[in-house]
């Protein structure tokens, strides 16, 4: 751009050439004075505000105010969010207590050993110590920070739903195995497998163990179950079967007499029945069988895992 200056002074005609350099000089000075400008502007009103008018006054103290009362509402917010977020929180920490005593129960944890009331012990070195630096958090970090926690909480509760449902699972399959000895009795007449048959002298299979007894003598069902079989057998006498699931069932055979019906549910050591004689037997005795998918397993195995939970629940109450 050129500029051409006429005065009756000048002989000549004087002309000035502006760059675009001259023009940002130009722009950057008009900027700094405006803001030089405002600087002194609110400086005067700060310090001169009680001799202004009041309407001046009242514009500065209400605008003043306005802002306060936002950064104030603001703050309300974002701490009534974070309350209701931690009350949220507040109500999975409970019931993950109570997922976690339930699960301590099923997994035959000491509360003494583990009591979910009581705080982790946690320590360390104090920033300033170790080298490093501490800082306050921002309401956005410590919001992040409540995000995470919450999400955390209903991972592991989940997981611990699962962990329940798993030891519960296998709790209840270990109550219902025929662990339980059926007759009160320190010995067995005869064991499981070939033997020389008591009628006819040949070597023949014997599908369970016999206990004997006298006549009677109470007979308690090994583990829980429903009674799938209560009725009169040519070999077996008075026989009763029990279902306990996963195609175990338990035989308990040569009984005087039987206490329960079909389609009832038995609980581990309820009296089924008596000791008797009936069926192909020579004397009182219970013949006892245990068999998975209709075949014939050895019942001292169960009835020896049986002794050895036993034990073990006896020195775990110590």
């Amino acid at each position: 751009m050129q500029i051409i200056l006429l005065h009756p002074r000048f002989t000549h005609a004087k002309s000035v050439t502006l760059t675009r350099r001259h023009l940002l000089l130009c722009l950057i000075g008009f900027v700094l004075a405006v803001i030089c400008g405002a600087l002194l502007l609110s400086y005067l009103a700060l310090s001169h505000a009680s001799d202004m008018p009041a309407p001046v006054r009242s514009m500065m103290v209400s605008a003043s105010g306005s802002e306060e009362a936002n950064k104030d509402k603001f703050l309300k917010e974002n701490l009534a969010l974070m309350a209701r977020r931690l009350g949220e929180m507040q109500a999975q920490l409970m019931r993950l207590d109570a997922l976690g005593e339930r699960v301590q129960g099923l997994a035959g944890v000491k509360p003494t050993e583990f009591n979910f009331g009581d705080s982790p012990g946690r320590g360390g070195m104090e920033p300033s110590m170790d080298g490093t630096s501490s800082r306050d958090l921002t309401i956005s970090e410590f919001q992040a920070l409540l995000d995470s926690m919450g999400h955390d909480l209903e991972r592991r509760s989940d997981y611990m739903n699962v962990v329940e449902s798993t030891l519960m699972t296998d709790k209840i399959k270990s109550k219902l195995l025929p662990t339980s000895q059926p007759v009160n009795v320190a010995y067995n007449a005869s064991s499981f497998g070939w033997r020389l048959d008591p009628f006819t002298g040949r070597s023949a299979m014997h599908e369970g163990i016999d206990f004997a007894a006298p006549v009677g003598t109470p007979i308690v069902a090994a583990a829980g179950g429903v009674v799938t079989v209560a009725e009169f057998h040519p070999q077996y006498g008075n026989m009763l079967e029990i279902d306990h699931g996963n195609d175990v069932i338990t035989r308990y055979a040569h009984t005087s007499r039987i206490l329960v019906h079909v389609g009832d549910i038995v609980r581990r050591g309820q009296r089924v029945a008596d000791i008797g004689t009936t069926g192909r037997s020579t004397g009182p005795h219970l013949h006892f069988e245990v068999r998975i998918k209709g075949v014939a397993q050895d019942p001292r195995k169960f009835l020896a895992a049986g002794a050895n939970q036993a034990k073990v629940a006896a020195l775990v109450a110590k």
